[in-house]
């Protein structure tokens, strides 16, 4: 076993009111961020000593930092299970404790789709993406809800068993091992020492329906998959999924049964993995730096990031778009998980389901922003810190003339039959209406008569039954000498409050 002199010490990072346990160790220029799997506990770990080789190898030719996720380790045992987009913000958390911009993402078993959406979400932090016998799901893609229900089931017994000589973790992950006493002994402990039962079934439970497949497309970051042919807990053939679906994928397969990474040959995968980090890569393009990110919804939805407007293709999500304008909505308060999965999938109700399409959507959002968006277990907010919208500079105007110029239109006027757009736009309309009232009969007593006009034009365009904008657009015509567009307005005027009964008085008694 390593002797207490050799293993790092604990630090911690505080991710929205829970302590993330870490550890940052290594020799090497580049830097390594490892997602955790399942369940583990850094400090513990370093006890067997084939753990504490493979540590060691790590760190050896990088800087690698590691750390327990919450509700398990070191780290704080909070009470409910974070979703997937938290965990995310997570890694993120920990890197900004560690003064670390950009790195190469590591992401083993069931910290591979967390890297996955990790690298899709915040490219711009990610020198590379490399996956170690993982998939994009958490159960096969053929899996039917019967499948599921069985499944669950039999982890009832998995999480009975968590911390016992009897688990079955040991076979199935490790058999290389199966036959040592002495691991078992120690990983019994070191399952205790990870998770409680009711974290494990809780984790369990979320693997069901656990599926990233949907971002595979957005990874725009050099990718390294590595997977034994034998791995008895993951398929090699997730592995060639993976290798086929993200973008410029690097694909290897190396021999043995192992899942764990520490059990059978190490230096099968470890190698690959320092020739990817020590050079052997097309280093990508560095940040993009500061980019203001700016959101349109009034007369249309439009999502600027820099100055260039972000194509429909870029989003490669309906939803996701949809995601994006219900919080520009809320303007900067939360919103709650339930009640965005009730929009995006009305018709479903299986939370173990939507919690993890609701991070995919999450995910997708924040690749398109840079950010910008704040999630926790129960709710999910723009952050106006990061992301501006002409919403809050119609807010924040502070006079009649700077109201009227930020208003360009009506709020998302193709959501015109969403709920949550009905208090956004009415507030909106008002604000524009009461400050283009006041400017149009300044104006008028100013004798700026095509000011005037304008203004009682954009009036009648939001509600083509406003009498006193008619009457003043009729007689603002006639004072700039448009005789025949001043009898046009009137017509209009005319057949517009005929249409709900009532009678206006005739042009010559407007203009005399």
């Amino acid at each position: 076993m390593a002797s207490p002199a050799e293993v790092p010490s604990i630090h911690f990072a505080q991710a929205r009111g829970a302590r993330l346990a870490y550890q940052d160790f290594g020799s090497g220029d580049e830097v390594i961020v490892a997602m955790p799997p399942f369940a583990q506990n850094i400090e513990v770990m370093w006890e067997w000593p084939a753990v504490a080789e493979m540590l060691t190898r790590l760190g050896s030719f990088s800087r690698y930092v590691h750390f327990d996720k919450r509700g398990t380790g070191a780290s704080d045992r909070t009470g409910k299970i974070e979703a997937i987009d938290e965990r995310v913000d997570d890694l993120r958390a920990v890197m900004d404790a560690c003064g670390i911009e950009r790195a190469h993402v590591l992401g083993a078993s069931e910290g591979g789709p967390i890297a996955m959406l990790f690298a899709a979400t915040y490219p711009d932090r990610v020198d590379s993406l490399i996956l170690l016998g993982t998939a994009a799901t958490g159960v096969p893609v053929d899996w039917t809800d019967e499948d599921r229900e069985a499944a669950s089931q039999r982890w009832d017994v998995v999480a009975d068993l968590w911390g016992t000589a009897d688990s079955p973790i040991v076979d199935r992950f490790a058999p290389s091992l199966a036959g040592d006493p002495d691991f078992r002994r120690w990983f019994a402990r070191f399952e205790r020492s990870s998770a409680e039962r009711d974290s494990i079934r809780a984790f369990l439970d979320l693997n069901l329906y656990l599926d990233v497949r949907e971002i595979l497309p957005d990874i725009d970051v050099p990718t390294l998959v590595i997977h034994r042919t034998g791995d008895r807990a993951q398929p090699v053939e997730d592995g060639r999924e993976l290798g086929r679906a993200i973008p410029a994928a690097r694909y290897i397969e190396v021999p043995g049964n192992d899942h764990f990474g520490y059990a059978g040959d190490m230096s099968s995968w470890i190698d690959p993995i320092e020739e990817w980090v020590a050079g052997t890569v097309t280093p990508q393009a560095r940040p993009r730096g500061y980019e203001q990110v700016r959101i349109r919804t009034l007369g249309r939805f439009v999502v600027e990031v820099g100055g260039r407007e972000v194509p429909n293709a870029e989003w490669n999500s309906r939803l996701a778009r949809q995601l994006c304008k219900r919080l520009v909505a809320a303007r900067g308060w939360p919103v709650t998980r339930d009640a965005l999965m009730d929009m995006l999938w009305p018709d479903e109700s299986d939370l173990g389901v939507l919690g993890p399409r609701l991070s995919v959507q999450l995910s997708k959002v924040r690749r398109v922003l840079g950010g910008g968006v704040n999630a926790d277990r129960e709710a999910v907010r723009l952050d106006l810190g990061e992301v501006r919208t002409d919403l809050e500079d119609l807010y924040e105007a502070s006079d009649d003339a700077a109201i009227v110029a930020a208003y360009t239109g009506e709020f998302l006027p193709e959501d015109v039959f969403e709920d949550w757009t009905v208090g956004p736009r009415d507030d909106a309309r008002t604000r524009f209406v009461t400050a283009a009232r006041r400017l149009l009969h300044a104006a008028a007593g100013r004798g700026e008569h095509a000011r005037a006009a304008g203004l009682a034009r954009r009036l009648i365009s939001l509600d083509r039954y406003d009498d006193d904008a008619h009457r003043a657009l009729v007689l603002e015509l006639d004072r700039l000498g448009e005789a025949g567009e001043a009898r046009h307005a009137h017509t209009a005027w005319r057949e517009a409050m005929a249409e709900i009964g009532l009678t206006v008085p005739t042009i010559d008694v407007i203009t005399p």
